[in-house]
């Protein structure tokens, strides 16, 4: 997959924050003494009491030893009050930034440098899409999201004018406005936006067809649209180079993705199911989600939300387990428009001038006059070639049709999950989670495993979303949706499992389009593979089922398919080539290496590099390199391109580097190269742990090596890979910067507690004992165990009263 730099995690905004607050620094000059001293200031209250007067009765909060706050209420009304006060303790910053990324309102707080970033986000229109979300949920939905609303609101009001205040507020010179039910959907939709992504791959697409002979373009394409001929020419007829301008900072990151699993009771220890899911995001500081346990007396519910959202998203209650990974469905389409030559505002339809919709947004700059900004709007969605191409006269315009755009309701779903208590409850509250399209594995105490890959999934007059569309024609567009009852479901099946992994999730016989682009298969099957794989006791020989060990034990596999595939190949060419033998320590390395991605061994790091080789060697000098960021799914093409040259179809682009043995070898001597200069010509004391290393960055650390020091926290070695079950993603110079945000393990023969990992900790406050405590736990699969039946181990008791 497309490796990232440091600076580039698709998050523009935290280059914007970095430089802010690096002026501060500099024209402050903060002594270290007084910066501790403001800093600890702010350090949240965790015991005794304090008045909250927004609360009807008092609301009992007891953080455990790892930072996870059980919320005990007597009522849902103050349940959801005090989880916003809670999550407001611990990540009101996080949560400020979130909403001004997704809402487009970053420069009121950095200036202008952040309007380019508004704009992106303004005509993607996120807020825009929560407040038509908003118009249509329901009573007990938006009662739910005003209270919580309350709650961070309470905070907010009790530390804004005092030094209570969090500190990076203060850096930053602002305070935080109020907070409002849209800004939690808003949040929400910003979610959809990094898992549900499809425009990049479409648009790079197209390039390939004007850049390049169809021959190459075909390899490049995972699944080539032969009976779109059509499409095809408007694509090829295309005067606008919209891929060469496009800004791909704020492209998702490629690596989002998760595992999950379920297995029946007949396959465990307990007679029960076993549940476990490992979401991967990107790694920060503070982490994404924010765990905590929420009691009343309608509810009972443990798990993972994102801060800034009431409720539950991911965990169990008494009764279910639940988990998800992204399916990653094509739910986006780009769409060619012909404006009107003689009013911008116009475009052709079914050979008529059609008026768009124009949204003015203007833009509020710290420091700077208000920059007028408006999203003009087609019938298909926001023209989205205003933002892209810069000072050009374009005979066609884009814009872009998604699902998340329209009015969807997924924290009435997610609320639904939270007190249901079989799959039929749980099937119900799913058909409101429509974006961003997910599957969800479920299992009950009363045995039953369950899965379905949930959400709106187009269904398209012509094409599969493989390339834009013409836009001046009522033959293109979507029909409809995938029906709710037909989407690929799977209850209680014979082999007593069910597992994802991104991978591709129907067969041929599946009678619609989910997706051009599926994961590389090798989390997936390495999963089932350990699943199916009888274990023995040692001393008894009896055969052993499955237990929450196992699971654990699971989502820490380290074992590389891929290189389990591919290395036998590579290394017979390598061996052919190196005819004097001046590389047989490295490739006795290779050939006793038994594919762990094990962070003390050091083929791994031969592999990943040769493999890194390959892909850069075969597209980086061959494209611009915005066009070469834009390029989707580079390891699956590389992947196939090798798969058809060792089985005697080299395809053009292995042939134009000299052939198979040329192109190998090549990358194999260069791979070498990097290594020594890196790690020295020892190939002994070579680890992949040397330079496989995960960080945890907290959005303010480049702005200075001190602040660096000390916000982040420690980097580590670790092994796995982006092919792993234990996924571990670097960015392209060994950072570790997106993998599993929270594993999670649920046994339903006891779901009084489940099994969780947050790294780095639960508090975004520095100088929190729980700011990144979890980090090497994250490394070495040491899980904590969070109960919800009131037993809590090292408690830190904090009494929110009513006034």
């Amino acid at each position: 997959m497309a490796q990232q730099s440091k600076k580039s995690k698709g998050r523009k905004f935290i280059n914007i924050v970095i430089w802010a607050v690096g002026i501060l620094i500099i024209v402050g000059g903060a002594a270290v003494a007084g910066l501790h001293l403001y800093v600890s200031n702010s350090k949240p209250v965790i015991e005794g009491e304090l008045a909250v007067s927004i609360l009807d009765e008092d609301v009992e909060v007891t953080r455990d030893g790892v930072g996870v706050p059980h919320i005990v209420a007597k009522s849902d009304a103050d349940l959801y009050r005090a989880q916003g006060y809670v999550q407001a303790q611990d990540r009101l910053f996080q949560m400020d930034l979130a909403r001004r990324q997704a809402s487009g309102t970053l420069a009121e707080v950095v200036g202008e440098s952040a309007v380019n970033t508004d704009k992106f986000f303004r005509t993607f229109s996120l807020r825009h899409a929560a407040e038509q979300s908003w118009d249509d949920y329901d009573a007990q939905s938006k009662q739910i999201l005003e209270w919580y609303a309350e709650g961070v609101n309470a905070f907010i009001d009790e530390v804004k004018d005092t030094s209570k205040l969090s500190y990076e507020f203060k850096l930053l010179g602002y305070k935080p406005e109020a907070w409002t039910p849209i800004d939690s959907l808003t949040i929400g939709k910003y979610m959809a936006y990094d898992l549900g992504g499809n425009w990049n791959q479409q648009v790079f697409r197209s390039w390939a067809m004007q850049n390049y002979t169809q021959e190459q373009a075909e390899e490049l394409f995972v699944e080539y649209p032969e009976n779109a001929q059509s499409i095809i020419e408007a694509n090829l007829n295309l005067e606008t180079d919209i891929a060469s301008a496009i800004p791909t900072d704020y492209l998702p990151s490629e690596h989002n993705g998760s595992n999950n699993w379920v297995v029946s009771g007949e396959l465990t220890k307990s007679g029960k199911p076993l549940l476990a899911d490992d979401p991967h995001l990107g790694l920060s500081t503070p982490s994404v989600w924010y765990q905590m346990h929420l009691q009343s007396p309608e509810q009972n519910v443990s798990g993972v939300i994102f801060a800034g959202i009431p409720g539950i998203i991911l965990g169990h209650n008494e009764q279910i387990a639940w988990g998800v990974t992204n399916v990653n469905p094509d739910v986006q389409d780009i769409y060619i428009e012909t404006p009107n030559p003689e009013n911008p505002y116009q475009f052709e339809y079914d050979g008529e001038w059609e008026e768009a919709t124009v949204r003015q947004e203007p833009i509020k700059v710290k420091d700077g006059e208000t920059v007028d900004f408006e999203v003009v709007e087609t019938r298909h969605g926001p023209i989205i070639s205003n933002i892209m191409l810069k000072d050009t006269k374009m005979k066609e315009q884009f814009s872009m049709q998604w699902t998340a755009l329209q009015s969807t309701q997924e924290l009435k779903a997610v609320l639904g999950f939270n007190k249901a208590t079989d799959w039929e409850e749980f099937e119900v509250a799913l058909e409101d989670f429509k974006a961003p399209a997910q599957n969800f594995v479920f299992a009950s105490t009363d045995g039953t495993i369950a899965y379905k890959a949930n959400g709106l999934v187009p269904i398209r007059k012509q094409g599969t979303g493989a390339l834009p569309v013409p836009g001046n024609s009522s033959e293109y567009g979507w029909e409809s949706y995938i029906p709710f009852d037909e989407l690929p479901t799977v209850i209680n099946p014979e082999e007593g499992f069910i597992a994802t992994a991104n991978n591709q999730v129907v067969g041929e016989e599946y009678p619609y389009h989910i997706s051009n682009l599926w994961a590389q298969p090798y989390r997936y099957e390495r999963i089932v593979e350990m699943i199916k794989t009888p274990m023995y006791d040692e001393e008894t020989g009896e055969l052993l089922k499955l237990s929450v060990a196992e699971m654990k034990g699971m989502q820490m596999d380290k074992k590389n398919l891929h290189a389990q595939e591919f290395l036998p190949g590579l290394l017979e060419t390598i061996k052919a080539q190196d005819k004097d033998g001046k590389y047989k320590n490295v490739i006795t390395l290779l050939e006793e290496w038994e594919y762990y991605d094990d962070k003390d061994q050091g083929a791994p790091l031969i592999y990943h590099f040769l493999i890194e080789n390959m892909e850069k060697a075969l597209f980086e000098d061959a494209m611009p390199e915005d066009v070469y960021k834009l390029m989707p799914a580079k390891s699956q093409i590389t992947d196939q391109m090798l798969r058809d040259a060792y089985a005697g179809n080299p395809g053009v682009w292995i042939t134009e580097e000299g052939g198979l043995d040329k192109f190998v070898y090549t990358a194999f001597e260069d791979a070498v190269t990097k290594i020594k200069g890196k790690f020295g010509t020892s190939v002994s004391k070579w680890k992949w742990g040397s330079y496989n290393q995960l960080t945890f960055d907290h959005p303010l650390a480049s702005a200075s090596d001190f602040l660096a020091d000390y916000v982040n926290p420690e980097k580590l070695p670790v092994g796995g890979s982006s092919v792993t079950v234990q996924a571990a993603s670097e960015d392209g110079s060994g950072n570790v910067n997106h993998g599993a945000s929270w594993r999670f393990v649920a046994d339903l023969d006891n779901l009084k507690s489940a099994y969780h990992i947050v790294g780095p900790g639960q508090s975004g406050h520095v100088k929190s004992k729980w700011y990144d405590n979890q980090t090497s736990n994250w490394v070495y699969g040491r899980y904590h165990k969070t109960k919800i039946n009131g037993d809590i181990d090292h408690g830190y008791e904090l009494i929110l009263k009513a006034e």
